[in-house]
């Protein structure tokens, strides 16, 4: 993919990239880890909104700032006027630009070439724990609107910016602030969240750069398994402890795969491929679209980010019971953490445990729970602008729409604004996806300077 270069250590940069790349630094410097805040102690939130204050002075003063709780805030930008007249655009269906600040925890010791909040700029990157989800993308909205204030550009259209700070806890800031625009009779005209991204190859058989657009999302849920029993001594067991008949359920829920399908947007996404493919991927691509159901299978048994593409996932991410080595448990219980396809819904998703676990002795119950959104059009103004947009930034890039996999902010409005879409402009290769949540997690500066002339195109289009 072609995007704007950056070179690595030691080497010159331009003064656009080396300012880019300094103030997402100072940015990954403000420990935001949402899961260490109580709601006595969000410091650090309120931090990180002085310093864009700071690092962005021009949005500061000329934008209109509002608070919505104590951990997120929403600016906005007045459409431009014509002869004391509005422009083309509407005030009542605006552009909301949304990211979150809040990361998830990162430790030095979990192996780090450079430590997860130093914000290190080495090797043509930004290296640090948020870089990627969700600062970097972020810093680039920023970067954008400071610019074209700087020019005194003006949009055609109210520009809302939506920055929340517990999206990796919960998303109550996202939530107050969809409820607010409701209230306000304010129904958007695009929103943009993260979720896509530029990525080298989304799937084996497509080999070209690609502008991955999220036109809706999986949903979630939290099932929870419990089971309980009589303590005792470990050296006279009887029958199955609550912790063998825990382990015994999850060994049959993840043994019971959910149906695959192919979802309408997974059958557009290979039909945009098509024309840009060759060879075995052409063919690949085009027996998908005409056999959705060898295309499910096929991908299912690929695993990955593959068959998240076709089925409702399931994963066992806590597992407890116990007191002492040589004590039988009286309670046992395992988290399975599961991403819901569109199509399933949170019931569906709870009997099909129900069923896998075939155990009456288990209590199952769930919370958090999240539908699946409903998909946004492509055949519009606002997708085709998101295209053109990042056909600019990323020319080799090929705009397809697909189901966002994690969960984002942007449900909040889509439940009332059906053009919400995930985009991050960022270019992101496997490493670098992996690294989300993970390790080394960093983005480059040549990406951060493609994804400022994103938004740009984007605001100057509307």
């Amino acid at each position: 993919m072609t995007a704007p270069q950056a070179s690595g250590r030691g080497s010159e940069l331009p003064d656009e990239a080396t300012g880019i790349a300094e103030r997402l630094s100072r940015m990954v410097r403000v420990k935001t880890v949402s899961a260490d805040m109580t709601e006595r102690d969000a410091a650090p939130l309120q931090d990180f909104l002085s310093l864009i204050e700071e690092l962005y002075p021009l949005a500061h003063q000329r934008l209109e700032r509002e608070p919505v709780t104590d951990r997120g805030v929403l600016y906005r930008w007045p459409m431009a006027e014509t002869g004391g007249r509005p422009g083309p655009g509407s005030s009542s269906e605006p552009v909301v630009l949304m990211a979150h600040f809040d990361v998830v925890p990162a430790f030095e010791s979990e192996g780090w070439t450079h430590p997860p909040f130093e914000g290190t700029v080495a090797d043509g990157s930004v290296w640090g724990r948020g870089t990627l989800d969700d600062k970097g993308p972020l810093c680039v909205i920023l970067e954008a609107v400071e610019a074209l204030l700087g020019e005194g550009f003006a949009p055609a259209r109210d520009v809302y910016l939506w920055f929340g700070g517990d999206e990796e806890t919960g998303s109550e800031a996202a939530t107050a602030a969809a409820t607010l625009f409701r209230e306000r009779g304010l129904t958007p005209w695009l929103v943009l969240d993260e979720g896509g991204a530029v990525v080298d190859a989304p799937l084996p058989f497509i080999d070209v750069p690609a502008a991955m657009i999220g036109v809706g999302e999986k949903g979630s849920v939290n099932i929870i398994l419990e089971a309980s029993g009589d303590a005792g001594h470990a050296s006279a067991p009887s029958g199955l402890t609550p912790t063998a008949r825990i382990a015994k359920a999850v060994t049959r829920v993840e043994r019971s795969p959910f149906p695959a399908r192919l979802t309408p947007a997974a059958r557009e996404m290979f039909a945009t491929f098509i024309p840009h493919a060759q060879g075995r991927g052409r063919v690949i691509l085009e027996s998908f679209t005409r056999a959705p159901l060898l295309a499910a299978q096929t991908l299912a048994r690929l695993g990955g980010d593959a068959a998240a593409l076709v089925r409702t996932t399931l994963a066992t991410t806590r597992l407890s019971g116990g007191t002492a080595d040589n004590v039988l448990p009286a309670s046992a219980s395992a988290t399975l953490n599961c991403r819901i396809a569109p199509g399933e819904s949170v019931a569906s998703t709870l009997r099909h445990v129900r069923r896998a676990v075939r155990d009456r002795q288990v209590r199952i119950r769930c919370t958090d729970p999240n539908e699946p959104t409903a998909l946004a059009p492509t055949d519009n103004a606002q997708f085709a602008l998101l295209r053109d947009a990042a056909r600019l930034a990323y020319p080799e890039a090929v705009a397809a729409p697909y189901i966002t996999l994690a969960a984002t902010d942007a449900k909040h409005f889509q439940r009332f604004a059906p053009e919400t879409y995930r985009f991050a402009p960022l270019a992101m290769d496997a490493g670098q996806r992996a690294s989300i949540h993970g390790v080394d997690e960093r983005v480059s500066i040549a990406s951060l300077r493609a994804g400022k002339l994103f938004h740009e195109s984007l605001l100057r289009s509307l």
